[in-house]
């Protein structure tokens, strides 16, 4: 019988109400108690490592997540991490960058209702990522929740209420399960032939700004003297205004020369980025030689730019672990 930790870190699958809304209180061993029939396939054991709002998640969490499991890797069999739905995406694809290669599964789960109450899913998300996390065949970080397995980096909430609250964007999904059935659409562990990883360092010096028509270029100037790099989520395949100023080129020019990173991605969820389609994106990116997240999500994007800073902020070095494929993370490049 496989020996699972499931780590609880709150959110709304550990949560009550109280005068001002939901708030995590519910203990580890308490959300354990509600799924007694997965004592037929796994011995569970639990960790409290935190108990807080996911919206509240940073990335000194991430890094005591993957802190707590490397402490324990050798005793477990796999992992499964309760938390809230509104980071989790986020949670999923730093967790991918900081344990890499991990033949032992790591899950990361929640709910939309709390695990006490009558009408929930947060039972059957538990159950079946202690099911997943027991099957053979798991293996890396992934996201379990209504019945579907996706990649942790390809995971991304698109639905603030429904339980199928989170799509496999751009990417399969690697399993389901059904009727206690672990069934693998991607059943791939034996190409698995590097050690697992470890990284101890995120950089948290990257921002986001999502451009709007008008918007102007001051924001981005000011980012500059804040932040170590900067992703900016153009219209459609990607682009920056050229509006009559030219306000962007000087302070794109300015990033760059600063030794500072730039990735172009796009505001829409599905098929990505391709900035060589039209000239306000091919022109700029050739010029300055910017980086393109193209199929990505921003949810990996930024996570993957915290981990890369973390290690070198060398243009080449960035470059080249930019573009590396990490827990199936991009497949364009």
């Amino acid at each position: 019988m496989k020996r699972i930790l499931m780590i609880a870190t709150g959110g709304t699958i550990a949560s009550k109400r109280d005068v001002n809304g939901l708030k995590p209180l519910i203990t580890s061993e308490e959300i354990l108690s509600y799924v007694p029939d997965t004592r037929e396939f796994c011995q569970t054991d639990t960790l409290q490592l935190f108990n807080i709002d996911s919206t509240n998640i940073q990335p000194m969490h991430w890094l005591a997540m993957a802190n707590a499991i490397e402490e324990r890797y050798m005793e477990y069999d796999g992992f499964v991490i309760c938390h809230g739905t509104d980071t989790m995406a986020y949670t999923a694809a730093a967790l991918s960058y900081l344990i890499q290669n991990s033949r032992k599964p790591i899950v990361i789960t929640g709910a939309q209702k709390p695990i006490d109450m009558e009408i929930t899913d947060a039972k059957t998300n538990l159950s079946d990522s202690l099911l997943f996390a027991s099957h053979d065949s798991a293996y890396g970080v992934s996201i379990v929740f209504d019945g579907k397995v996706i990649a942790g980096t390809r995971g991304k909430k698109e639905r603030t209420k429904s339980y199928n609250a989170f799509s496999s964007i751009n990417f399969p999904y690697i399993a389901s399960v059904q009727d206690s059935r672990v069934i693998f659409y991607l059943d791939d562990k034996n190409q698995l032939d590097e050690p697992v990883t470890f990284y101890h360092k995120l950089n948290s010096n990257v921002a986001l700004l999502k451009l709007i028509p008008s918007m102007d270029a001051t924001v981005l100037d000011y980012m500059a003297g804040h932040y170590d790099a900067v992703i900016i989520e153009s219209f459609g395949v990607g682009g920056l205004p050229s509006y009559e100023t030219g306000a962007y080129h000087p302070v794109v020019e300015k990033w760059v020369s600063l030794g500072k990173t730039v990735v172009m991605t796009t505001q829409v969820t599905n098929e990505g980025s391709n900035m060589s389609v039209y000239e306000v994106g091919h022109s700029i990116k050739q010029e300055f030689g910017l980086l393109e997240a193209y199929d990505m999500t921003l949810e990996a994007t930024v996570t993957k730019l915290m981990w890369i800073l973390g290690q070198t902020k060398d243009a080449a070095n960035v470059r080249q672990l930019f573009y590396t494929t990490i827990n199936r993370d991009i497949l364009w490049k």
